[in-house]
């Protein structure tokens, strides 16, 4: 994986822009430790750091390649699946090849097809690509949007790349936040809406989105959409296509020059990875697989079992450890550390996120980077086979609203009075636009026809909220994390698959469950869902609310819309909070390690408030 970056602007001569195209470079070194190279031509410059992971002598970046009379140059982050058929392909209509990596089939493929490329491509990526004949640019996002893509398209110029710190770096776009900046991080954050970059003016592609920048004019498309067919598989074939390229993909991406690992949190997703892999390891004596799981200092002493979260991870992990035969790691996490990490996690996102969630991923990564540079993870299956306790409760299932935060309450709450009045209808028009979006059958039950809105809804929203905080946390400290469920070919399987089908047995995720219960061990199969372990110890809360108290006490951005004291009265009395405030478990602590994210953004981006 990589970090890319790009600017053009009429009239300009970007080799007079060396400095500012350096500290752009700056922003995307933990992202590319490896390697990094800068392109200049006339108005057009392209910025890429590396991280190593596929031929380091032939894959260095910007890449060119000359054809007829035009050469066209590449700047590209991401992993390519199906490189080897691809580059058959190619050789068989006269292309050469001067070394295996994948960022030299994208830019042939490129080459031969245009903007008809990305539809060629399984994988995760980014990358643009510049054509020195007619000078236009065009830029590229994965289908499922595994890797990002920002970009500001400002009068006379194109700034973009794979980190928003990276356009704010050029100066040619400003850290401001207006109204709707605002609705984001307070009314949906850490989600975001779609496209939007929550800066004024930033703004970022789609998943399965391109786009095309000539004469100073950006024209959007997408060229991979999720379409309603109807699922003729019976429920045998259903059972054996669902393995089938589950298998296929975890095999695909089990391909690296560099030390791989395998994330293990004893859950049925990251259990099917390993098995497999471990498997796949064993036949072509690739030697045992590591793999990782991450725990929190004197947790077990304070686990609370909840809805959400049933049980503790450590016995099911230690389980598959023995079944799978892998040499296991497990990291433990410092608690203060983690609060301390809540600020590296807002410079790795440039926003506020996912709070002790993002900074434990960051932490666990960054332990993990010592000995490996690529890992696989069992993110996004959830999403995509109902994995989520508002799938099966049939209450929160037909409410109108996203079923993460059913509420406004306590975000309406914390904020002053007349700050944000327009709040809940921003978030209501977000919802509707989403559902509006999901295509349906005139065959859909009224329940299918629902879990094509909420498959939506998880996709482009909580789904994309995850595939952020993977990316963005893991490369922070320069691991590459691939997400085998995000194969786009699964993601069109699973969203025509009846309901009836995909919750097998009545299960969250029961196709899945039911497509690989040979390979596993009954308790692993059938064991009931719990989310991402978060840290149950009180040091995390005396911390975060020790934190929050300073903040209250200072006069900036932040607590000029804030009501410090229903603030204090979270502290006070944190049982009070009966809503997350997103998704499963960000309950009372996580809410005031919001604030202190809050707080460092505003802070450490300078952020003006634009009325």
């Amino acid at each position: 994986m990589c970090g890319i970056a790009g600017w053009m602007e009429r009239d300009c001569r970007m080799a007079e822009r060396r400095e500012k195209l350096g500290k752009m470079s700056e922003t995307l070194e933990r992202r590319g430790p490896d390697e990094n190279g800068i392109y200049i031509n006339g108005d057009l410059a392209l910025i890429h750091r590396r991280l190593v992971v596929i031929d380091r002598e032939n894959g260095k970046q910007p890449m060119s390649a000359r054809h007829g009379d035009t050469t066209y140059v590449i700047v590209y982050n991401g992993e390519l699946y199906n490189t080897a058929a691809l580059r058959e392909e190619l050789k068989a209509d006269g292309f050469h090849f001067r070394g295996h990596s994948d960022t030299e089939v994208v830019l042939k493929a490129f080459i031969k097809y245009g903007e008809h490329c990305p539809e060629k491509l399984n994988g995760i990526f980014a990358f643009a690509v510049f054509n020195t004949k007619d000078r236009s640019l065009f830029l590229c996002r994965d289908k499922i949007g595994v890797k990002p893509l920002f970009y500001s398209d400002y009068s006379g110029g194109l700034v973009f790349g794979s980190e928003i710190k990276a356009l704010l770096a050029s100066g040619a776009v400003k850290p401001r936040v207006d109204e709707q900046g605002l609705n984001e991080i307070f009314f949906l954050g850490p989600a975001r809406t779609p496209s939007c970059g929550v800066f004024k003016d930033i703004f970022e592609l789609n998943p399965g989105e391109c786009a095309v920048y000539r004469n100073g004019r950006l024209r959007r498309r997408t060229y991979f959409s999720i379409e309603a067919h109807e699922h003729t598989d019976d429920e045998a074939q259903t059972l054996e296509k669902t393995r089938y390229l589950l298998t296929d993909a975890i095999e695909r991406q089990l391909v690296s020059d560099v030390p791989l690992c395998l994330f293990l949190s004893g859950g049925l997703d990251s259990s099917v990875i390993v098995k497999t892999a471990a498997k796949y390891r064993r036949e072509n004596r690739m030697g045992k697989a590591h793999t990782y799981s991450v725990e929190y200092r004197d947790n077990a002493k304070y686990f609370q079992k909840s809805l959400f979260q049933p049980n503790a991870d450590t016995e099911y992990i230690q389980m598959m450890v023995k079944d799978a035969d892998t040499i296991h790691h497990e990291i433990i996490l410092d608690n203060r550390l983690l609060a301390d990490a809540l600020q590296d996690s807002v410079t790795a996102r440039d926003l506020p996120g996912y709070v002790d969630v993002d900074a434990s991923l960051l932490l666990f990564c960054r332990e993990i980077k010592k000995d490996y540079t690529v890992a696989l993870s069992g993110e996004c299956a959830d999403e995509l086979f109902g994995g989520y306790p508002w799938y099966h409760n049939k209450e929160i299932l037909f409410e109108d609203c996203f079923p993460w935060s059913r509420s406004q309450e306590i975000r309406r709450s914390i904020l002053r009075d007349g700050v944000l009045e327009r709040g809940e209808e921003y978030v209501r028009q977000r919802y509707l636009d989403t559902i509006h979006l999901a295509p349906k059958l005139p065959s859909d039950t009224r329940t299918d026809a629902r879990m094509r809105e909420m498959f939506f809804l998880n996709f482009y929203w909580f789904m994309q909220c995850l595939l952020e905080r993977k990316d963005r946390c893991s490369m922070y400290s320069g691991l590459e994390v691939r997400v085998p469920f995000c194969d786009y070919r699964l993601v069109e399987y699973a969203y025509n698959m009846p309901w009836k089908l995909k919750a097998w047995g009545g299960r969250e995720k029961g196709i899945v469950r039911k497509a690989f219960e040979d390979i596993l061990p009954k308790e692993i199969t059938w064991r009931k869902k719990s989310p991402y372990p978060k840290t149950h110890n009180p040091i995390y809360w005396e911390e975060c609310a020790k934190r929050v108290r300073n903040i209250l006490k200072k006069k900036n951005s932040l607590t000029e819309l804030l009501n410090k004291q229903a603030v204090e009265e979270i502290i006070e009395h944190p049982e009070h909070i009966r809503e997350p405030w997103y998704g499963q478990l960000m309950q009372a602590p996580q809410i005031l390690a919001y604030i202190i994210e809050l707080n460092d953004w505003f802070e450490k981006y300078a952020v003006e408030i634009v009325r």
